[in-house]
């Protein structure tokens, strides 16, 4: 991934009304209340369609890749093993998405394997390549193919997006953010801080 065409998507989430990073408690860029992928019309490896509504009650991290990725995938996939352990009680409420950029390599079987290698319970979502230019497109992501000898690898944003038990976006998570710092976020997502009886009282 090109650190320009990483900034490039970063400069064009829009960031909600009145929301300030630093004040939100967020070591990641707060969107709540972007219009960024409000779903995706994917499937899952037995074919049935898949949407981000499966997952209404938990916190999804949800991010774009491909299995034959050689850092960036699946080193995201092993921070979200190591941010579901960090939760402890709290990671059975998280749902991990992984969404492939190559779907001509990336068959349901193998999308199957490469999310068991990391947790069972991780999803992996696919569509043919009309879908998944799509679903990029909805949630602002950029990807191409890139020659590689006789083959291809794929360049794509290296950015893990996160909802809410209710389903709305919340986060966008830079790769360079550590465990302990998405998993702190994700408690402040998944326990918000309650008002204290004074400001109640301001607000009532």
């Amino acid at each position: 991934m090109q650190r320009r065409q990483f900034i490039s998507s970063l400069a064009m989430l829009p960031l909600a009304a009145g929301s300030a990073h630093a004040a939100s408690g967020f070591t990641a860029l707060d969107i709540t209340g972007s219009a960024i992928g409000p779903d995706y019309q994917l499937f899952y490896g037995d074919g049935k369609p898949a949407s981000l509504r499966d997952f209404k009650g938990k916190v999804v991290m949800l991010f774009f890749g491909f299995t034959q990725c050689p850092d960036v995938c699946p080193t995201a996939l092993a921070r979200s093993v190591e941010i579901k352990r960090l939760l402890g009680p709290d990671g059975d409420k998280l749902q991990v998405v992984f969404v492939t950029v190559d779907p001509e390599r990336d068959t349901a079987p193998l999308l199957a394997d490469y999310m068991r290698a990391f947790d069972p319970t991780f999803v992996a979502v696919r569509g043919n390549l009309e879908q998944t230019a799509k679903a990029a497109k909805d949630f602002k992501i950029f990807y191409r193919k890139v020659p590689s000898g006789s083959s291809y690898t794929m360049d794509h944003t290296a950015l893990t997006y996160v909802f809410d038990a209710s389903g709305k976006i919340r986060l966008a998570m830079k790769h360079a953010e550590t465990a302990q710092q998405c998993a702190d976020d994700l408690r402040l997502l998944m326990h918000p801080k309650k008002e204290t009886g004074f400001l109640k009282g301001l607000f009532q």
